[in-house]
């Protein structure tokens, strides 16, 4: 299951995730907002990443207009390694060596064709499980 969570800024690119992930039979749960009317994306970021830090949800996607916020906002949460993407690339070297288990993108920064690149090649991206990795993640989780 994928949180999924956006402030108005990031609503109608959540919206097109969400039929993206729809149409690929990949289940999600929406932790808001509910549409384009001004809300703060601390209360939305934090509510996803609590699912995935619980295990509730396997990842997440967190979008706000620029991803900033949103990502620093879902990282407060223990246990949460969100990484802004704006190019597939970085989405897939965060799933390769972070194993991060958030994305976060900024809907003023992407269009909706390259956000759904980014989309697909964070979830079909696995962690590498190379050693130096597990390591560097190990010692991110002990700070």
């Amino acid at each position: 299951m994928i949180a999924i969570a956006s402030d108005h800024g990031g609503y109608d690119l959540k919206e097109k995730v969400k039929k993206y992930l729809e149409e690929n039979n990949i289940p999600f749960q929406d932790f808001g907002c509910d549409s384009k009317a001004s809300c703060d994306y601390p209360v939305f970021g934090h509510a996803a990443a609590k699912a995935v830090a619980a295990g509730t949800c396997e990842k997440g996607i967190v979008i706000c207009t620029t991803g900033i916020g949103i990502s620093i906002s879902a990282n407060k949460v223990k246990g949460i390694r969100c990484a802004l993407c704006s190019e597939p690339l970085s989405a897939k070297m965060t799933r390769l060596h972070n194993d991060a288990n958030m994305l976060a993108m900024g809907a003023g920064i992407v269009g909706e064709n390259l956000a759904l690149e980014i989309v697909e090649t964070f979830l079909n991206t696995p962690f590498s499980g190379e050693e130096r990795h597990s390591r560097r993640i190990s010692l991110i989780e002990e700070i």
